[in-house]
């Protein structure tokens, strides 16, 4: 590999590793905004029911179960801060800075990066040609293959032509007459024929070596093409999943407002109140995680190809 392309698969990797880190710092971001945001909300409802509880309108249970599940959700706050500092710490890392200097760039909440509908690859036989294993295991097998046609040539006779120029004179005088100089051309072979046991193991030790690198290039292009229909596969699969839970986050809002509703009216116990919220914030949660999945999936795409190709 010579030092251009050791520089774009280098390039390759860690566009893909900042990309990566970028994407899962927004999603950090974006799950934490959910988690306080729902310990608000659950918050709010425990103070409701202790409210009632003094008035004697709810039970001594409704309040502690109301608490316990703000508390519960209050628990994934820091683990989900810890992330997202970590996460920071990586980028500035792989972006040559020390750790913290870009805290106020990323402190800022973006939203994930917009991905496109699909990915329009082309065709992953031409674009597989642009990762760097298969290129290096494409040239060792034109390397060995080279040197197997240079170590049968060896059984052949070799013909060339020898030529010699000088001066004869028995005086220093005479040196440079024409009677003085001679000269002579003619062919010489030489055929290495009592050598051919050691040319033919030679042979042998190279057709060996010709048919290893040509099992690496099948096994380098069979794991590149296993790589990309997997990137693709979670890429699609990974949209369809967050349809669903986009669908599902609207459904349990809904819920929640219900349960809150009949809950007042006296017509269904708080539990069902409790249940919806948990539910909700599962949902809002995965959705979150689910896009930011959506994001990397893609950045895995673009590592798979060997990067270069555009989305557009």
């Amino acid at each position: 590999m010579n030092q251009l392309e050791f520089l774009f698969e280098v390039l390759v990797t860690l566009l893909g590793d900042v990309a990566k880190n970028y994407i899962d710092l927004r999603g950090f971001q974006r799950r934490l905004a959910v988690a306080q945001a729902t310990l608000q909300a659950q918050q709010e409802t425990a103070r409701l029911t202790k409210i009632r509880f003094d008035a004697g309108l709810a039970n001594d249970l409704d309040a502690t179960q109301a608490e316990g599940l703000s508390q519960q959700t209050a628990a994934q706050v820091p683990a989900l801060e810890s992330a997202l500092k970590q996460t920071a710490y990586r980028l500035d890392l792989l972006l040559g800075r020390q750790p913290g200097a870009l805290a106020n760039e990323l402190t800022l909440d973006a939203p994930i990066p917009a991905l496109p509908p699909t990915a329009h690859v082309g065709l992953p036989a031409e674009l597989l040609r642009r990762r760097p294993d298969i290129r290096r295991a494409e040239r060792q097998l034109a390397a060995a293959t080279a040197e197997v046609g240079a170590a049968t040539a060896d059984l052949y006779p070799q013909l060339s032509l020898t030529g010699t120029f000088g001066l004869l004179s028995v005086s220093a005088s005479d040196w440079f007459t024409e009677r003085s100089r001679f000269w002579s051309i003619g062919p010489t072979i030489s055929w290495p024929i009592f050598d051919a046991g050691k040319i033919r193991a030679n042979i042998e030790v190279r057709n060996a070596q010709q048919e290893q690198a040509l099992r690496n290039y099948e096994k380098s292009v069979l794991t590149a093409l296993g790589d990309v229909e997997s990137a693709l596969v979670n890429y699609a699969k990974e949209q369809s999943r967050y349809r669903s839970l986009l669908d599902a986050t609207v459904a349990n809002r809904r819920a929640v407002q219900l349960a809150n509703d009949l809950y007042r009216q006296g017509l269904v116990a708080f539990l069902n109140v409790l249940d919806a919220e948990r539910t909700l914030y599962v949902t809002e949660n995965d959705l979150a995680q689910s896009e930011a999945n959506m994001a990397s999936n893609l950045v895995v795409l673009y590592k798979a190809l060997g990067g270069g190709w555009d989305t557009r």
